[in-house]
């Protein structure tokens, strides 16, 4: 008999432990609630593939002095385990800070709803490069069946300004690469899209990066090529001066002094030289070296 009864409370326990998936109290959905970290699993829709080292860490810091501010957004998958939707680089700091818990709210949600809420989470992120915040907005259309106009809604953007982002990613590899590590500016880059020729593009990249051109400077540059179609054209080349030839004597003398040195160009075959320091005293090293 007290077998039979060990049999059927193992099996109600059982059933508990599957009804537990998608069983949560209405209560909780709206409340936080304190979950062990070694119950919470990466989201596989996780947008954001690379976070800051030195980031995270100054996080894990913060956390041991103040604890999580802003609780982390899970879904339970099955019985004591849940799944980010938003809230990984909390997560990842309070493991660096050997926190055991962390508050979270937990919600139910299906695998399309699960994506689309960490890309939007992701994308409203302040820190996001222009690439990321398009590639986002890529998967919200194909992978989510947006269109244009209804993630314009989700993401609180108009569509013009969710179609500049997505054409950023038929820039060639070099140029989205820069645009992610911060090199040129969201302004370069739409007006690179302007220039339907890739190898133009990248030609026009590196006179960016090489003679520091501004945005409107670059905007006149793609200016003249499209004009040039129509048959009236003003040469850039013979506007804006290219320093490539000189790079290497300016790293040559960028050695010399200790400091990086940047050519600035403007119109009319002239520029400047910008030599950086980041104290009185390194300017006064650079001085008696230049003497």
């Amino acid at each position: 008999m007290s077998k039979k009864v060990l049999g059927r409370g193992l099996s109600a326990l059982l059933e508990n432990a599957d009804t537990d998936i998608t069983s949560i109290e209405p209560k909780a959905l709206h409340s936080i609630a304190e979950i062990q970290i070694n119950q919470i699993i990466a989201n596989p829709f996780q947008p954001r593939i690379e976070f800051d080292e030195d980031a995270l860490n100054e996080l894990a810091e913060s956390i041991k002095v103040h604890g999580i501010i802003q609780p982390i957004t899970v879904r339970k998958v099955g019985y004591e385990k849940y799944e980010i939707i938003s809230g990984e680089r909390r997560t990842r700091a309070s493991i660096l800070a050997q926190r055991s818990h962390i508050p979270a709210y937990i919600r139910l949600a299906d695998d399309q709803q699960m994506l689309e809420m960490a890309l939007i989470e992701n994308i409203q992120r302040e820190n996001l490069n222009a690439i990321e915040v398009a590639l986002s907005y890529q998967r919200l259309l194909e992978e989510c069946g947006l269109k244009q106009e209804e993630l314009g809604e989700r993401v609180g953007k108009k569509r013009s300004t969710v179609n500049n982002y997505l054409r950023l990613l038929k820039l060639p590899d070099e140029i989205q690469l820069a645009i992610k590590e911060g090199l040129i500016m969201m302004g370069h880059a739409r007006a690179l899209v302007n220039v339907k020729d890739p190898k133009r593009q990248l030609d026009i990249f590196k006179s960016v990066i090489n003679s520091s051109l501004s945005v409107r400077q670059v905007e006149e540059m793609v200016k003249d090529e499209r004009e040039n179609l129509g048959g009236t054209y003003t040469k850039s080349a013979d506007r804006f001066f290219d320093f490539t030839d000189f790079l290497p004597q300016r790293e040559k003398i960028s050695k010399q002094l200790n400091t990086s040195i940047k050519f600035k160009s403007r119109s009319n075959n002239n520029g400047s030289i910008i030599i950086n320091f980041s104290s009185k005293e390194e300017l006064e090293a650079i001085l008696n070296k230049m003497v």
